[in-house]
């Protein structure tokens, strides 16, 4: 008698397609037409050979039955076009919402007050955003394991007050001063990650528990005067009052970041190319290079109008650039996203879980410092409101609203910059029109709300797709 499964591949190949003899099992050497194992397991061998033989008949089908998320930039705009609709419909949205809403709000308070888009009101825009953007850059990797830093606002401070006594009162070096500060931020990053991945404390308890104890130790290192004022004509108040005034310096930069960007797209496709990988078209990549262009160009015009570049947002910058490589083109990035979208499959994987998760919270108290001395930088002085009152609030909204999930596993160094650009547009243009602060916290918190509230339903879309 024949095995019914041998009627559904009668190719003979391997598994499926086996008979039982009389006097053997199914697919044993004593099947029909003898020959033994030997003999028969070279046949079933060679099936799956004619198969999956790219040149038969096959190859054409599989290559049209391909996931169509793979062939984007090969259809050209058509791709693109597609893969919008697809994103749109599966909750997808990527940074799209926030650069739609940042684009409205500028609209907005343009017509309501000509002033707001004005050389000098961006221009210090620009500079407000720095302090609170850095402390957000360290916020973002926190977030994408899906865990919280309740700290970053007091380890900024208490990291200013480090800094400006070592420099002011100790007569430290203003670097020497800078680097003691850095370091005494990563070392109470690790005392977090240590308790929270070794011991197995909630994040959300340690970093609370750090944020009293590091506003204590501000405290404590001010003294009874609660401030020290720091040189205004010193490097570190120069970080927020220095500008590239040089029409030709805010133009070289940017077109340098453009080549750069050009040219690392080149090498990019080059690489994907040799690998036998989709690459972009070269359509796609100098449309993304013009927009690039006109983006990077316009601001220099828009700065040089008022004072020129300015030194803390070029440094802003690039700590976002440098932040954004880290998590998408180096492993240990990947590694992070890997435990913050599923810490089973990434242990599993071989990824030591306990020194991401660790290495993120000194990344955050590390960059808590630098957003501590920026914001003393821009005051020329540390006191006992630095880093306190909603900085932390709203470092952690800004890596939201710019589309950090707060879930994990989803985000870019760039939500840090957007958020921040969405929440100081907002705090801007209401202080233009006379608005309270009271109302400015409302609206932000209604941002901040919204925000969520895509990100929550875009992942129940994905969810229903099935991709999440």
């Amino acid at each position: 008698m024949t095995d019914p499964r041998s009627e559904e591949n009668p190719s003979g190949a391997a598994g499926p397609a086996r008979s039982a003899g009389p006097g053997g099992t199914a697919g044993g050497p004593s099947g029909p037409g003898g020959g033994g194992g030997r003999r028969g397991g070279s046949r079933r061998a060679a099936g799956p050979k004619h198969r999956t033989d790219p040149l038969g008949p096959a190859g054409p089908a599989a290559q049209a039955q391909a996931d169509p998320r793979l062939l984007v930039r090969e259809r050209g705009f058509a791709g693109y076009a597609g893969e919008f609709r697809r994103r749109m419909h599966s909750g997808e949205l990527g940074p799209l919402p926030v650069v739609v809403g940042l684009v409205a709000i500028w609209i907005i308070f343009q017509s309501l007050n000509d002033q707001f888009l004005s050389p000098q009101n961006l221009s210090n825009l620009s500079v407000d955003i720095v302090a609170t953007g850095l402390i957000s850059v360290g916020i973002v990797f926190v977030l994408l394991l899906g865990e919280i830093d309740l700290s970053a606002g007091a380890v900024s401070g208490a990291c200013a007050a480090v800094l400006a006594v070592l420099h002011v009162n100790e007569g430290w070096s203003a670097w020497a001063a800078i680097a003691a500060a850095v370091a005494v931020a990563t070392a109470l990053g690790f005392v977090h990650g240590l308790f929270f991945a070794r011991i197995g404390v909630p994040s959300f308890v340690v970093t609370l528990a750090g944020m009293l104890a590091w506003t204590g130790l501000q405290l404590w290192v001010l003294g009874p005067n609660g401030t020290v004022n720091l040189p205004y004509e010193g490097l570190v108040a120069g970080l927020t009052s220095t500008y590239f005034n040089q029409v030709i310096a805010a133009y070289g930069l940017a077109g340098l970041a453009v080549a750069g960007f050009l040219a690392v797209s080149l090498v990019g496709n080059a690489r994907r190319r040799a690998a036998g990988i989709p690459t972009r078209t070269t359509g796609d990549v100098l449309l993304r290079t013009a927009g690039l262009a006109v983006l990077a160009f316009g601001a220099a015009y828009v700065l040089n109008q008022y004072k020129g570049l300015p030194l803390a947002l070029l440094i802003f910058l690039v700590v976002v650039v440098a932040a954004d490589f880290v998590q998408r083109r180096t492993r240990y990035g990947r590694s992070v996203f890997a435990v913050g979208g599923n810490i089973e499959a990434a242990r599993r994987a071989g990824i030591n879980v306990a020194m991401i998760r660790i290495s993120v919270f000194m990344i955050s108290g590390a960059m808590a410092a630098v957003g501590g001395i920026f914001a003393a930088s821009r005051i020329a002085s540390a006191s006992q409101a630095t880093g306190q009152s909603n900085v932390l609030m709203m470092a952690i909204a800004a890596a939201v609203i710019g589309g950090t999930s707060l879930f994990g596993g989803r985000g870019t160094a760039y939500s840090a910059l957007l958020g921040m650009l969405v929440i100081q547009s907002i705090s801007s243009g209401m202080a233009l029109e006379g608005v309270s602060n009271s109302i400015q916290f409302m609206v932000t918190g209604a941002v901040l709300l919204a925000a969520v509230v895509i990100d929550s339903v875009s992942r129940r879309s994905q969810k229903a797709a099935g991709r999440a």
